[in-house]
């Protein structure tokens, strides 16, 4: 699978005291890869939160390794590249890169977890469907 990659432009926000991006910063910007990979396979996560007739279902975040080995600046292009490594009952596991053209400063294995009412929930077939149609193999 070719990864998902999302353009993210670093701002004075993004930096700390020392003009380097802040740790915080690439977990955020790795969130937005993630819901940014799920909007481009047809997972609206607004519907899923509603509810509608069942309860609230959502995605947390249960585990995250991350390995920072770079710094990146204000005013760098960078990507984020997310991919789908596997499919479980519940869980998913994603793999992040951030990069600055082809350099890569920041790594994360992700499990997310598909929760309800505050408990583990299966991925709903037709998510599920959408994760395997970009499932690295």
């Amino acid at each position: 699978m070719i990864p998902h990659t999302l353009p993210v432009r670093v701002y004075w926000e993004d930096t700390d005291a020392s003009g380097l991006v802040y740790h915080a910063s690439y977990i955020r910007f790795m969130e937005r890869g993630r819901t940014e990979l799920l909007r481009s396979i047809g997972i609206d996560q607004r519907p899923l939160l509603e509810g509608g007739a069942e309860a609230p279902t959502f995605f947390v975040v249960r585990a995250m390794q991350l390995e920072f080995l770079r710094p990146a600046v204000m005013d760098d292009a960078l990507s984020v590249e997310t991919r789908v490594l596997e499919l479980g009952g519940a869980s998913l596991s994603l793999e992040q890169r951030v990069l600055r053209g082809v350099e890569t400063l920041a790594t994360a294995i992700v499990k997310v977890v598909c929760v309800e009412s505050g408990r583990a929930k299966r991925l709903p077939p037709d998510v599920r469907a959408k994760f395997e149609s970009v499932l690295a193999r």
